[in-house]
């Protein structure tokens, strides 16, 4: 039995319909046609926790319904939708989510050891922007080494495209991408062939367009927070048990019904809640509880840093799996064009900054940051490595650039194919942006499909935002386009799949990265190893794992010119007793699209430029 508090659940003897309307004294259920007209009408009752509630038994699966509020003229969709087929103000639809016929009955789960996510937004990943599409690149991602892919946000939005955090039905699949039955064909096709699924959900705030709570109840908003994207939701505050229990339902709802494998909260840092336990806290948990015996993956993306969340609750955490680790690109990326603007400039890029981060997670722990005016980060040395999300390209990252264009256009090829080696092979958990494994020339643009006043808002927030970044604010001055987030914004971030094909030494590159994590005997351990580092040069580090068994990995990065290394005073650098190092892996080989590997002299060290190579123990 499906129990939810909101929307309209199909059961056996019909449907049940439940809505919040606190300050209504009368809520009237409206069966309408595709044009929202209104053909019948029920009387739902009122209790006393302010929920309106009916069960109507000659009510179908696929009818089109809304609401009138205290007998007044105008029709609203239901907030808890399950389906808006027409939009976000057309009528909702009920749906039998009990009717798909899962075949995915041998799929045990996604634990959090040993995946590789696959960050991907439905509407540019291909060019019918389509849960069937989608479907059929799922064997390619397999076939380079993607265990997980990570849904950006499906709960429907105004318009025709869009990036999907403006979400204003948390519970209804965008009509856009496909029916939610369709959504549930991409997942039973993903477990099928060994993928997991994962969805990034927005509790943060709800777009501007198409959001009717405010008719059905003033309680909704956060009278003591808000966000930079509008107004909090009370978490704390008066009236909070709904509006707790419409997000801790949502998280449940995709995993249930949907069979999904694990959640991302967008910005958690203005998700916020002074009561105890968090509300963050009790969503996993519904989460996990929703999933029964199957392990899901739970991650935050938090710009403040703050470790509690992959605590557990008996810690005062909120108990998730993992954390996006933003210090770890922005490292990377200053590593790798030399760029520090807004944000970046709080790193320099230098090798102890990689090295730091692929020891201990966060670079901010606590310090001082002179560009917040406040300290950044939590404690976080004991963490376990795997719970840090790494990535040098993510939605985020990739539209903050003037041109929006990928790492590989803003770098090397060589340091580009170092930076990968060194996030593939490393002992947290890794994620591609969707492209970023054939060097996709798309770009991704910050797009949206807002409704006219709002559309010149977003636009002109997004060039503020940009000019925070001097070379940006140089290049929209002289070439601005007609529509910086509009729709051909839109049709120019789709990928371009024959680059599969003409970039092959790209993919191939990823491909034999993530082999090398899944079956070598100690990089696959993640956490299982230790791991240290060194700086050997102004733009030269590496990194060894140290097992117990001698058998230990070496890797060498050099991000500058060659490096005669010497003397060699470190102690990482030497072979376990009774052997030498032998070249296990480098990204200068040619099938990579690199000048080729000399022979390393474990003598007199030459630290190849603009490359990364790993080397393994072998007897003398």
């Amino acid at each position: 039995m499906r129990n939810y508090s909101f929307g309209a659940i199909v059961r056996q003897s019909g449907v049940d319909f439940s809505v919040w309307a606190p300050q209504r004294n009368q809520v009237e259920l409206a069966i309408v046609n595709d044009k929202g007209e209104a053909q019948r009408f029920f009387s739902l009752e009122r209790r006393e926790d302010g929920f309106f509630f009916a069960h109507l038994g000659d009510i179908q699966p696929g009818a089109l319904y809304m609401y009138r509020l205290d007998g007044a003229g105008q029709l609203y969709p239901d907030p808890a939708s399950r389906f808006q087929p027409f939009g976000v103000h057309g009528p909702s639809q009920v749906i039998d989510s009990s009717a798909y016929d899962w075949k995915d009955h041998a799929w045990g789960g996604l634990p959090l050891e040993g995946q590789v996510l696959y960050e991907l937004h439905l509407g540019t990943f291909t060019d019918e922007g389509t849960w069937a599409a989608a479907k059929e690149k799922l064997p390619y991602l397999k076939s380079v080494g993607v265990t997980a892919v990570e849904i950006m946000p499906v709960a429907d939005f105004q318009g025709e495209f869009g990036w999907g955090y403006d979400g204003v039905y948390w519970y209804a699949p965008c009509r856009l991408y496909g029916s939610p039955d369709d959504f549930r064909d991409f997942v039973d096709a993903a477990h099928q062939i060994g993928i997991g699924v994962m969805l990034d959900v927005v509790y943060n705030h709800f777009g501007p367009t198409g959001n009717y709570w405010g008719a059905y109840s003033p309680y909704f908003p956060s009278v003591k927070h808000a966000t930079d994207w509008g107004d909090a939701l009370n978490y704390d505050g008066e009236h909070r048990g709904p509006v707790r229990r419409f997000v801790i339902e949502n998280a449940a709802y995709w995993i249930r019904e949907f069979h999904l494998d694990g959640l991302r909260f967008d910005a958690t840092q203005t998700i916020f809640d002074d009561t105890s336990p968090h509300v963050l806290a009790e969503t996993t948990t519904a989460a996990r509880e929703a999933a029964g015996d199957r392990p899901i993956v739970v991650v935050a993306e938090n710009d403040a840093q703050e470790i509690c969340h992959v605590h557990s609750p008996d810690e005062g955490g909120y108990g998730m799996d993992g954390l996006w680790n933003d210090d770890f690109h922005h490292a990377c990326r200053v590593a790798a064009t030399g760029h520090r603007e807004f944000y970046f400039a709080d790193y320099v890029g230098t090798p102890q900054e990689l090295v730091s981060a692929m020891r201990w997670g966060y670079l901010y722990q606590g310090q001082w940051n002179q560009r917040n005016k406040r300290k950044r980060g939590s404690a976080a040395l004991g963490t376990p490595r795997k719970r840090f999300i790494h990535f040098l390209q993510n939605h985020d990252q990739v539209s903050n650039s003037a041109s929006a264009m990928r790492t590989h256009a803003l770098t090397s090829p060589g340091r580009f194919r170092a930076l990968t080696a060194l996030m593939l092979l490393g002992p947290q958990t890794p994620m591609l942006f969707m492209g970023q494994e054939f060097a996709a020339s798309s770009p991704f643009y910050f797009f949206a499909d807002h409704e006219v006043g709002i559309d010149q808002l977003a636009r002109d927030g997004r060039l503020e935002f940009m000019r925070c970044f001097p070379r940006a604010a140089g290049y929209f001055k002289s070439h601005l386009p007609n529509d910086p987030i509009g729709r051909e914004a839109f049709q120019r971030s789709k990928l371009k799949w024959e680059e599969v094909e003409t970039n092959a030494q790209v993919v191939a590159l990823h491909r034999d990265l993530l082999h090398l994590r899944k079956n070598d005997v100690t990089i696959s351990q993640q956490d299982d190893v230790m791991l240290e580092g060194a700086v050997i040069g102004d733009e030269a580090f590496l990194l060894r794992w140290i097992t117990p068994s001698g058998e230990d990995r070496l890797m060498l990065v050099n991000l500058g010119r060659d490096l005669p290394w010497d003397p060699v005073a470190e102690p990482l650098i030497a072979a376990p007793h009774g052997t030498q190092w032998s070249l296990l892996w480098s990204s200068e080989e040619p099938r990579y699209g690199g000048s080729g590997t000399a022979l390393l002299d474990t003598q007199r060290w030459l630290i190849p430029g603009h490359t990364a190579v790993a080397m393994r123990p072998v007897e003398r």
